[in-house]
């Protein structure tokens, strides 16, 4: 990593300090919002559009030169490495993955093998591309935590109450550990290629955990995902760990090995800090919807978030989840000169 690269704004918020500006970059910023990727992706399904080199670099690249943020996030799917090694899974358009055969029982484990270089040899050769055209700018390479991995496989599908994952948790549970430990092995594998590829920083999505009593996450999740995350502690780059509906969540997370805790909307940032506890970065959280606001509400907001986000260690502005593909990009673009630009005396 060079040094100029090091001292990117994202990465020295992620090691807890103060850059000259607040960096930011958004969940979803490669995708549906922008009419570019619009036209890029006609006629191409998602996962085959995650599998293409090219269409990756692409992809990835778009927002970075569109809104000027300070780190690109890898464009893929939480599902790839299980699409790489095999399980027959679709992403269906207006639903999400949806799996041809869901987990019911120790027999189907076997379906679940390493992840091996070659499963995933065109998007390794997407993150060294990208980085040679990032330069400066910070690549997050992402993967997708056990528990929304397996969720997805149990349930067959996304799901709204998480009723047979919770099934299975409850009733089988040496079941549902093994079935999660191969989940950490197959998102450790797939992170630790891409960082050795080039990306700067990793991020850990568990988008269902919020649907989760502290007590069910401390004893059926949090010794999974805290797996994944030590599986590259070695690498040196820092760990994001982000979840939706997480508040009560956010100690937990932290715990699990994280070097910056994600934010969703729904809790203040700095009520999040005393949450989650010191020795932490935190990233969030502008609720993604204020983006259909005002500009001068969308800036006020923003500047909240920036001065709550003070009462950390280090702060990387984001939204409180993804965009969302009705955005317009031009807001987008406007916040982030506002966050780039901000000073306490704005406020």
């Amino acid at each position: 990593m060079t040094s100029t690269l090091t001292d990117s704004a994202f990465l020295q918020a992620c090691r807890g300090e103060r850059p000259a500006h607040t960096p930011v970059w958004f969940m979803r910023q490669a995708g549906r919002s922008l009419p570019e990727y619009l036209k890029i992706r006609e006629g191409t399904a998602m996962l085959d559009s995650c599998f293409r080199t090219d269409m990756v670099v692409e992809i990835t690249m778009q927002p970075v030169r569109r809104h000027g943020v300070d780190a690109a996030i890898f464009f893929s799917d939480i599902v790839v490495p299980l699409k790489a090694i095999g399980v027959d899974l679709d992403i269906v358009p207006g639903t999400g993955p949806v799996v041809a055969e869901p987990v019911r029982s120790a027999a189907q484990l076997a379906q679940f093998r390493d992840v091996e270089p070659d499963d995933v040899r065109t998007i390794t050769d997407a993150v060294t591309a990208l980085v040679g055209e990032l330069g400066s700018t910070p690549l997050i390479g992402f993967a997708g935590a056990p528990f929304t991995l397996a969720s997805y496989l149990v349930e067959g599908g996304p799901s709204r109450d998480h009723r047979l994952t919770k099934q299975l948790m409850y009733s089988d549970p040496e079941l549902w550990h093994a079935l999660l430990g191969r989940m950490a092995v197959i998102a450790g594998q797939f992170l630790r290629m891409q960082v050795e590829a080039g990306a700067s920083a990793i991020q850990l999505f568990d988008s269902w955990a919020g649907h989760l009593s502290l007590a069910d996450y401390e004893t059926y999740v949090k010794p999974h995902s805290t797996a994944v995350l030590e599986s590259v502690a070695d690498l040196g780059v820092p760990r994001i760990h982000f979840g939706v509906g997480t508040g009560e969540l956010l100690h937990a997370m932290g715990d699990a090995g994280a070097d910056v805790v994600g934010v969703d909307w729904r809790v203040p940032l700095d009520d999040a800090v005393t949450r989650i506890g010191p020795g932490r970065a935190v990233q969030g959280n502008l609720d993604p919807t204020t983006l259909f606001a005002p500009t001068e509400f969308v800036h006020a907001r923003a500047a909240e978030v920036i001065e709550a986000g003070r009462a950390a260690e280090g702060h990387v502005f984001n939204l409180g989840h993804g965009v969302l593909p009705a955005t317009d990009p031009d807001a987008l673009t406007r916040l982030v000169d506002f966050v780039h630009a901000y000073q306490p005396s704005d406020a």
